[in-house]
């Protein structure tokens, strides 16, 4: 459903990502992890359009998209929630989830995404900037699934987040592969999120993927070791 082959990305002479290949299976959930500066946020963005690559293929199923504009890959069935949600504080819920709807035919937000994200009904008139992190997360990733994607992307998606959601949050990622049939990417720091969701998980570090397991019978301490400081 998404492949990345070859792909180099960097910020002017400095190069982040040097060669990079996986790929994601479809209804697969894939958790990328590293410490922080080791290329996650910059892979996102590479993915997304917003950095630009320098060379390399990104692949959503059959289709390159590397050289596509960011609303390009959006229509090509790619959603991205970004590191710090990035979501509309002065809008109302209901208005920022419309924002993904752009891409789409639709008018109305779809009744499965408040099924998802019942909170997200209760507070649908409600401005954006006066829900709590772990709310403004649910609304990030409702307006990333507007776009009917066919990949959802996330970085660091539990930054700022208490336990009890982030719990909550593994479970919602599992309905969302499960009932809508996504691939999903998530860039995250905590193993047991991690654990919680993924059926594989990669670890980068300098901006190579230096370990690959699938979560079951995975190595959680050598994992661990990479994530420490």
């Amino acid at each position: 459903m998404l492949a990345i082959e070859n792909l180099h990305v960097g910020y002017g002479q400095s190069e982040v990502i040097h060669g990079m290949n996986f790929a994601l299976r479809p209804g697969e959930i894939v958790a990328i992890m590293g410490r922080n500066g080791m290329g996650k946020t910059t892979l996102m963005k590479s993915l997304m359009g917003v950095v630009p690559s320098s060379s390399g293929v990104i692949r959503i199923g059959e289709k390159p998209v590397e050289k596509m504009e960011s609303y390009q890959r959006v229509a090509a069935g790619l959603a991205y929630v970004p590191q710090g949600r990035m979501i509309f504080s002065s809008m109302t819920v209901k208005e920022n989830i419309e924002t993904g709807l752009t891409v789409t035919d639709e008018r109305t937000v779809p009744d499965h995404i408040y099924e998802l994200f019942p909170v997200l009904l209760e507070m649908k008139s409600r401005r954006g900037g006066n829900l709590s992190g772990g709310q403004q997360q649910q609304l990030a990733i409702a307006r990333a699934l507007a776009s009917k994607p066919k990949v959802l992307l996330l970085d660091e998606p539990t930054e700022g987040i208490q336990p009890s959601i982030i719990k909550e949050m593994a479970r919602t990622l599992c309905r969302i592969r499960d009932e809508m049939g996504l691939s999903i990417l998530v860039s995250e720091q905590v193993l047991s999120f991690a654990l919680d969701m993924a059926d594989r998980v990669l670890v980068i570090e300098k901006g190579e993927i230096v370990h690959e397991s699938p979560r079951a019978g995975i190595d959680e301490a050598r994992v661990a070791g990479f994530l420490s400081v």
